[in-house]
């Protein structure tokens, strides 16, 4: 295959990424701003600026939409712990990652957890029951993906050993918990600070207060 065949293949895939993506945070954004009932797939993908059959290429129904913004961020975790160095310790590492990830960049645009009205309206959407499968599905997946990550990084066997579902499991819960008070304390807590005060705690064995 030539060089240019691999540059077209690398294109397509990026510009399936960015669809698959705007999709994802389209159907974010409307359902927090309009409210879960209110947004129709028609919607998400008139917003995206794409066709409803290309919406269908893609996800089955608004519920798989939003769960794969959660999907692609603990995957790109995986992918940074990846590329941490080998000399660094694991929870430091867990740590810059999953900040990476959750930052100030990563908010909607022009919305963060800050905003009164874009927080109600995300702790609403959240707590849809039609989306609550899809988030467990995608916990799933990311999960394994991690999983494989951590035992690459501390050599030891996903097969055979309990540690590195053990790990990406805790990941997980401990970001769900940071996300979690970000969006019910008031004043809202600023998200990365919480997220490094969950992950410092865990890494610190959960010593009694």
């Amino acid at each position: 295959m030539t060089a240019g065949g691999d540059d077209r293949i690398g294109l397509r895939e990026r510009k399936k990424r960015e669809t698959r993506a705007a999709l994802s945070q389209a159907a974010i954004g409307l359902c927090v701003e309009r409210g879960w009932n209110n947004v129709t797939v028609d919607d998400i993908a008139a917003t995206a600026n794409v066709s409803v059959r290309t919406f269908g290429n893609y996800f089955a129904n608004k519920a798989e939409a939003i769960a794969a913004r959660h999907l692609d961020r603990m995957l790109a975790i995986a992918d940074e712990l990846r590329a941490r160095p080998a000399s660094e310790p694991l929870w430091d590492a867990i740590v810059i990652a999953a900040q990476a990830q959750f930052g100030p960049g990563e908010q909607p645009s022009g919305n963060s957890v800050g905003d009164d009205r874009w927080r109600d309206g995300l702790r609403l959407m959240l707590a849809e029951p039609a989306l609550h499968g899809e988030v467990a599905k995608a916990n799933a997946a990311a999960q394994d993906e991690l999983a494989a990550a951590i035992a690459e990084r501390t050599g030891t066997d996903v097969a055979r050993d309990v540690y590195p579902q053990l790990v990406a499991a805790v990941v997980g819960a401990g970001s769900a918990v940071a996300v979690t008070r970000c969006l019910s304390t008031d004043p809202p807590a600023p998200l990365v600070p919480t997220l490094r005060e969950v992950f410092e705690q865990i890494a610190a064995g959960l010593p009694a207060p």
